[in-house]
């Protein structure tokens, strides 16, 4: 049986919606409290058997090897001023089994380009493809674990789905799929960003994606689309020619870091649940609906 041990992340895009912070800085690196939102999403492939991390990157782009390399200066300081849980938390962001990749994106061509970056490295095996500001709290279980303990048990690729408001298909790939086996459902069609009066469900695809190698001749054979990009979303509608494809609304809840209120939402979510800061954070919130006039 065939195991997925690799994952890319693309990190090139702009970022443009959170400029001027991301001016310097990608979004990747935007902290969800105490954590960059790329940091999540390696711990999610982690968690998932995943030991190659890929990331495609872009220029401008040092702080995110940075953040996954080792950091000589700030160890030692660490240590010299017995900072202990610090330095285990600090060593411990890439477990010692995982390896990190980078590959350079000349052009930000779109998803289906970050991918076909990949090819070399991921050399004929299956795959998965994380976007880091979709980030998933799945509870006892990440989103992309229990992607691939799917994939395990189906060997073909699979798309991490949610059912999406009817007036914002247009913000999604949308699925057309009929109901399989296991809470899985058969693709049979796959749209970019539909308006809502032609999508064919209300089923989005959400940043998660458990991909076979055959995507690749399929991104080969995809034209350019809207605004010059190669859309991943083209590509899998190719590939429904010649596999299966399922699609599968993981357990737990996603937030839409991709945006400012969806990046706010998180870290207020997340900031209720940090250990340290969590009583006295939930404090400060209900004081301040009080004073706000929230609930009256």
């Amino acid at each position: 049986m065939t195991k997925i041990r690799k994952a890319v992340f693309p990190v090139a895009g702009l970022g443009t919606r959170f400029l001027p912070a991301t001016k310097a800085n990608p979004k990747e690196m935007l902290p969800v409290v105490d954590k960059p939102l790329i940091q999540y999403a390696v711990e999610e492939a982690v968690e998932a058997g995943i030991e190659q991390m890929i990331f495609i990157n872009g220029r401008n782009k040092r702080s995110i090897p940075d953040h996954f390399d080792k950091a000589y200066e700030l160890e030692v300081e660490l240590e010299a001023r017995g900072k202990t849980k610090l330095l285990e938390m600090v060593r411990g962001i890439v477990p010692s089994h995982v390896t990190c990749i980078y590959i350079r994106q000349s052009e930000t061509l779109g998803l289906g380009h970050a991918v076909q970056c990949a090819r070399s490295v991921i050399n004929g095996d299956p795959f998965a493809v994380i976007l880091a500001d979709d980030l998933i709290d799945g509870g006892g279980q990440g989103a992309m674990a229990q992607m691939v303990e799917n994939f395990n048990r189906h060997q073909c690729s699979l798309l991490g789905v949610e059912d999406v408001p009817h007036e914002h298909t247009d913000r999604y790939g949308i699925v057309d799929a009929k109901p399989w086996e296991e809470g899985l459902s058969r693709v049979d069609g796959i749209v970019e960003k539909p308006r809502p009066s032609e999508a064919p469900s209300t089923l989005g695809v959400v940043g998660r994606y458990v991909l076979t190698p055959a995507i690749f001749d399929c991104l080969d054979r995809t034209q350019r689309g809207s605004g010059g990009e190669i859309q991943l979303t083209d590509a899998i509608a190719l590939l429904l020619e010649q596999e299966r494809v399922l699609a599968y609304p993981f357990k737990g809840k996603r937030y839409d870091c991709g945006s400012k209120l969806g990046y706010l939402q998180a870290t207020v979510e997340y900031g209720l649940k940090h250990p340290e800061l969590a009583d006295a954070f939930r404090d400060y919130l209900e004081q301040h609906a009080r004073e706000a006039g929230f609930g009256r």
